[in-house]
């Protein structure tokens, strides 16, 4: 420490050091690295890395099977279409704790809004890698469409609450670096973000379905309603809670030793809590199917092969996770609202799919509808999958999400 109060080089860079690798040294680090899931993590990015940098080289072609006429593959429907109502959970999380004051959940606040940051962030990399013209990512929101345009307003909510996610997320980042003076400001802005986030997230999640408003002829009419935008927001809701449900799982599960006390022995109460939320969102939303099925009268489809595929979705996908979590929540079973809210992740990434790529252009001949995507395009899925757990992992074990930073306990 300098005589002014400042750090020394020598002194910030012992500090760094300590900050990146835990306390550890390099050698106890390195060793710490060769896990099995390191190691296939290391092979899918080897073979990922190449495919998405032959795609930024060579175009589209190189990676999937996009055309005019099928312009989304599973990277959008993966990573945009499923990847976006699933990182509502900032939105949901930041609402219950600072909005309605539900208070228990203070230990879930912090991982809710990393995952929802983390989640739009990925989608706007995997909106960037399937673009046919990336370096034109901007163009909606500054040069394109005009402000009646969904797209404009997509652009700029996305960009503006991946920002607010972030100074939400800085009181973490601030306590981990014991940034105290800074730590202040950023604690006082947390509910105007908070406010913010509310706005922008539920206009953004409905604005993604009024997309589809622009394909009724491409769009199978089953999936196709004039409530699409309601669908799209009500589903996010739940989907949100069953993701914060799934998401504090896996870090209790193999992070437990980044995780405080007071994180794991309220988990079970916590989870039960949730999947009471998520039970009264799911119900709403199979509600909300079912109107917006009886109001174009497209009963008789259902006796189609895309009709029969519908059913799998409603009742297999939404239905059947909402009866497991209703089980699980008045037998007060953490394992079964657990189990339940695995299977409604499932069921909204199935949704998005069918919505992006299975019922989209159902009516184009077998030759133009490609279902099944390239190895290629799956691979550069893998690879930003991978990157993100990697990202994510990294800052739980670091700072203060799942647990409290010494000399913050109670802020």
């Amino acid at each position: 420490m300098n005589h002014n109060g400042t750090l020394s080089k020598d002194d910030f860079r012992s500090w760094f050091m300590d900050k990146l690798l835990m306390g550890m040294s390099w050698p106890e680090y390195a060793g710490k690295l060769l896990t099995p899931f390191n190691i296939v993590a290391a092979i899918i990015l080897s073979i990922g890395i190449p495919v998405i940098a032959v795609r930024f080289i060579y175009g589209l072609a190189t990676a999937t099977h996009a055309s005019n006429e099928y312009p989304w593959g599973i990277t959008l429907g993966w990573g945009l279409f499923a990847g976006v109502p699933l990182s509502a959970t900032g939105f949901i999380m930041g609402t219950a704790y600072y909005i309605f004051g539900f208070k228990k959940f203070k230990p879930l606040v912090r991982l809710g809004i990393l995952t929802g940051f983390l989640g739009y962030l990925f989608a706007v990399i995997y909106l960037l890698t399937d673009i046919g013209r990336p370096w034109r990512i901007y163009y909606p929101m500054i040069i394109g469409f005009g402000t009646a345009s969904v797209l404009f307003l997509v652009a700029w909510h996305v960009a503006t609450y991946l920002t607010v996610q972030f100074l939400e997320f800085s009181e973490a980042i601030l306590e981990w670096i014991k940034s105290r003076r800074v730590y202040k400001w950023a604690t006082m802005m947390v509910i105007g973000m908070t406010i913010a986030g509310i706005i922008l997230s539920t206009l953004h999640q409905s604005a993604l379905g009024a997309m589809f408003l622009l394909t009724p002829g491409k769009l199978h009419p089953l999936w196709f309603s004039s409530y699409i935008p309601h669908l799209f927001l009500s589903s996010s809701i739940y989907a949100a809670l069953a993701m914060v449900i799934v998401v504090s799982t896996l870090a209790a599960r193999f992070l437990r030793s980044a995780a405080g006390h007071t994180f794991l022995e309220s988990l079970d109460s916590l989870t039960v809590g949730l999947g009471k939320g998520a039970c009264v969102g799911i119900y709403v939303y199979f509600a909300l199917k079912l109107v917006a099925l009886a109001h174009d009268n497209n009963w008789y489809l259902l006796n189609t092969p895309y009709g029969k595929w519908f059913l799998l979705e409603m009742l297999g996908f939404v239905l059947l996770p909402a009866l497991v979590l209703t089980y699980g929540v008045k037998k007060y079973s953490a394992g079964i609202v657990r189990f339940g809210a695995f299977y409604a992740v499932a069921g909204i990434i199935v949704n998005r799919i069918n919505v992006s790529v299975i019922a989209f252009n159902w009516n184009l001949p077998d030759h133009l509808h490609h279902i099944i995507p390239p190895w290629q395009e799956v691979s550069i899925v893998m690879t930003l999958a991978t990157i993100h757990i990697l990202i994510f992992r990294w800052i739980l074990n670091r700072m203060p999400v799942i647990r409290e930073e010494p000399g913050y306990e109670g802020h």
